[in-house]
């Protein structure tokens, strides 16, 4: 059986993507988590990866790190992970590749912390810009496909790679249009997103370098996450 290596779920937007893409699609997998900001961490992270990253999945004696390796890995077996139609599929992996390799300014200033709110103190032009053009990749998707996600009928990778955003978009009150913002809330109606979501607040386990990322961005209206 496949096995993935993800870190706090409060946290990993990385390693939420193939985490929420093998479970919505039902591709079963054992799940190991290695917490950030402890002691052992970095060791945790070394035997089972070169990288020292999460997530990580490995099968039998195989073994694929980054997020988007690990995807396009099990869609050799799955191919249900990206749309069947082929322009579907090229926007698919066109947008879940933007994703991967962008928004920097998003992720910055954004880090995903799923248990608090924020009101983010300034918006700058570099982030309105990243927020315009999310607003802009979601919308260009449901209309082109007619939805109800990015590519079409079902859940795909690209939904996956957005699955993160999606708890950003709740966490700090991105301004987004209403077909965006649905889209948004869609993901977080999922069943696997709800587990993500319910585990997080349950994690005590706090790692100050996304503590202070999130303190950085505006003032937290609120804490919903569980105290040891």
């Amino acid at each position: 059986m496949l096995e993935l290596y993800i870190a706090n779920k409060n946290y990993s937007s990385w390693s939420l993507r193939p985490w929420v893409l093998l479970r919505e699609l039902g591709i079963p997998f054992t799940e190991h988590t290695i917490l950030f900001g402890q002691q052992d961490t970095q060791v945790q992270l070394r035997a089972v990866s070169g990288a020292a990253k999460v997530p990580c999945l490995r099968d039998e004696d195989t073994l694929v790190w980054d997020s988007l390796a690990i995807v396009e890995y099990v869609a050799e077996d799955y191919p249900q992970v990206w749309p069947r139609e082929r322009a579907a599929r090229a926007w698919a992996r066109s947008a879940a590749a933007e994703m991967h390799s962008g928004f920097f300014t998003l992720r910055d200033v954004c880090t995903m912390n799923c248990g608090i709110r924020v009101a983010l103190k300034a918006i700058s032009p570099a982030l309105r810009r990243e927020f315009d053009r999310l607003d802009e990749l979601w919308t260009e998707g449901l209309e082109c496909f007619g939805g109800p996600f990015l590519a079409g009928e079902t859940f795909s990778a690209v939904d996956a790679f957005f699955a993160p955003v999606a708890f950003r978009v709740q966490t700090y009150g991105i301004p987004l249009s209403g077909r965006a913002l649905a889209y948004a809330a869609r993901l977080r109606e999922l069943v696997p997103m709800q587990e993500w979501y319910a585990a997080a607040l349950q994690e005590t386990a706090r790692d100050e370098p996304h503590e202070a990322e999130a303190r950085a961005a505006g003032e937290w209206t609120a804490d919903f996450r569980r105290t040891a």
